[in-house]
C-alpha cells in the first residue's frame, strides 16, 4: 500500500490560512497538519521531524507548505528547511505566503497576455508602477516583473520608509533594481503615472488608491491592473471582471481581480498538485508560480 502524502503547513501567524487548507484539500492531499506561531529557528526541527519519520522511499511523499504574511520571512524558512534536509531525506517545499506568490504570478501573466496585442515581448522594457508597493503581493509582483524585464518603480502613500529598504532586499536577493517614490495625493500621483505604461494596484482591499482623474494622467497606458475585489476598486475605473476591457479613460485596458484570481486559483492548483505528485524532492516559489501562470493564461 502506497503511504500517504502528508503536507505539514508552517505559518508564523496565528493561524494557519484557511483559504490553503482547502485548496490543498481541493488538490486531493491529505492529511494535513498546521503549525502555528513557528519561529524560524523552529524549522529546523519541524523539517528533520518530518522526514526522519519516514522510510526514504517515501520522502517523496512528504511536503512543506509555508504561508504567513512576509515574503522575506517565507522565503527564510523555506532555505532553513533545505539546508536541513540530506539525501535519502530530501521533502518537498511550496512556499506562498498569503497567497502572494501565486497571486503575484498571476498577475504579471494575465497583464502580459492583455499586453500580446500591442506589445509581443509582454511586460518586457516598459515603465511600471506599483501602488500598494508596500505589501506582499506588490513587492513580489514587482520583483517577477523586473525580473521580466520591467522598469519598475515601488509606489508607497506613506513615506519612503515603506518602499526604500524592501527595494535594497529585493536588490540583495534578487539583483533587481526597482526605483521608489512616495505619492500621497493627487499632484504626486499623477505626476507618477505620466510617463506609465503598466500599472498595478496592490491596495487593501476596499481601498481605493488611485481615482479615474489620478488614472487620466497616464498619457503613455497600455494597461492597469488591480487586485482588490472588495469595493470600492483599488483603481476606480478597473472593474473586478476586466480581463483586457477597454478603459473609461479611452487610454489602455483593464485587468481586474476576478481575471487574476480565476489564474491564480488555478495556479495553486497546478502548484499543489505538482507538490504531491513529485517522485523527487521540489521546492517551489514564485517563479514556479510565475512559470505556471504563464502556462495557464496563455
Amino acid at each position: 500500500m502506497a503511504a500517504p502524502y502528508v503536507l505539514h503547513m508552517l505559518t508564523p501567524l496565528k493561524h494557519v490560512s484557511a483559504f490553503d487548507v482547502n485548496m490543498a484539500a481541493d488538490a486531493g492531499i491529505g492529511p494535513l497538519f498546521p503549525y502555528t506561531g513557528v519561529a524560524l529557528e523552529e524549522v529546523i526541527g519541524i523539517t528533520q521531524d518530518a522526514m526522519f519519520s519516514r522510510d526514504p522511499a517515501n520522502a517523496a511523499r512528504t511536503g512543506l507548505f509555508i504561508g504567513g504574511r512576509d515574503a522575506v520571512l517565507a522565503l527564510d524558512m523555506m532555505d532553513a528547511a533545505r539546508k536541513a534536509m540530506f539525501a535519502p531525506f530530501t521533502i518537498s517545499v511550496m512556499v506562498d505566503p498569503s497567497g502572494a506568490f501565486t497571486t503575484a504570478g498571476a498577475m504579471v501573466a494575465v497583464v502580459e497576455r492583455a499586453l500580446r496585442r500591442s506589445h509581443p515581448d509582454g511586460i518586457k522594457g516598459l515603465i511600471l508602477k506599483v501602488f500598494g508597493a508596500t505589501g506582499v503581493v506588490g513587492g513580489i509582483a514587482a520583483v517577477i516583473a523586473a525580473l521580466a524585464g520591467a522598469r519598475v518603480t515601488l509606489v508607497s502613500h506613506r513615506g519612503l520608509s515603506g518602499v526604500e529598504p524592501k527595494a535594497a532586499e529585493f536588490r540583495r536577493r534578487f539583483g533587481v533594481e526597482l526605483a521608489c517614490a512616495d505619492a500621497p495625493d493627487d499632484a504626486t500621483r499623477e505626476a507618477l503615472l505620466a510617463d506609465a505604461e503598466v500599472v498595478f494596484g496592490c491596495g487593501r482591499a476596499g481601498v481605493q488608491i488611485l481615482s479615474a482623474r489620478n488614472l487620466a494622467a497616464a498619457g503613455r497606458l497600455l494597461v492597469a491592473a488591480d487586485i482588490n475585489a472588495v469595493p470600492p476598486s483599488g483603481i476606480e475605473g478597473v472593474g473586478p471582471k476586466d480581463n483586457g476591457t477597454p478603459l473609461p479613460t479611452g487610454r489602455g485596458v483593464g485587468v481586474g481581480a476576478l481575471a487574476v484570481g480565476a489564474v491564480k486559483f488555478r495556479v495553486q492548483h497546478a502548484l499543489l498538485t505538482r507538490l504531491a505528485a513529485a517522485k523527487t524532492a521540489v521546492y517551489l516559489d514564485f517563479c514556479d508560480a510565475y512559470d505556471a501562470a504563464r502556462q495557464i493564461a496563455g
